[in-house]
């Protein structure tokens, strides 16, 4: 098992290449435009190494000029998750959160239940599990989402140090 980085590898101009292409099709497809905003959006997300959610999407293109609005961010980033651009992870709170998807190995999570630090690792274990259980149960499974919720225990963790103190003023 090995940790993937805090957030995934910047995606590579070949991904994002492609993940231009699979959106004009996808587009194309269900006959819905192909403004200047939605591929501003793609790339925007595919230039990320984060998790994020819509509001640090919309903020981030917001100070970079991009002349969006909220409700064009969250109905993009509706059209990425639904042609698989882009993963929408619901982790224990009531704020979605978003990655890039295309050209990047499946992986799962772990998250800090006080800190709510969000970090990837991949475990070929855990695809063998998937493998062993489908052909067990006669299933064909297309993917899987595993999530490790905890505390983290790293002593340099800003947000811990926050909780701390919150819970030192409650004493």
């Amino acid at each position: 098992m090995h940790l993937i980085s805090e957030a995934m590898p910047q995606a590579s101009k070949a991904n994002l290449d492609a993940a231009k292409k699979i959106l004009t099709a996808y587009l194309e497809n269900k006959g819905l435009r192909k403004t200047p905003e939605r591929f501003a959006i793609l790339e925007e997300i595919y230039t990320r190494e984060d998790h994020f959610d819509v509001d640090e999407l919309y903020i981030s293109m917001k100070n970079k000029k991009y002349r969006v609005s909220r409700a064009t961010v969250y109905n993009t980033l509706d059209v990425l998750v639904d042609c698989d651009l882009v993963t929408k992870h619901q982790f224990g709170r009531n704020l979605a959160q978003y990655e890039k998807s295309y050209g990047y190995k499946q992986h799962d999570h772990l998250i800090c239940t006080e800190c709510h630090k969000v970090m990837e690792f991949c475990d070929p274990r855990i695809q063998n599990i998937q493998n062993m259980v489908g052909e067990m149960l006669h299933f064909s499974v297309l993917h899987h989402s595993l999530i490790f919720y905890g505390s983290c225990t790293r002593e340099n963790c800003d947000n811990r140090t926050d909780i701390l103190q919150e819970e030192a003023v409650r004493d």
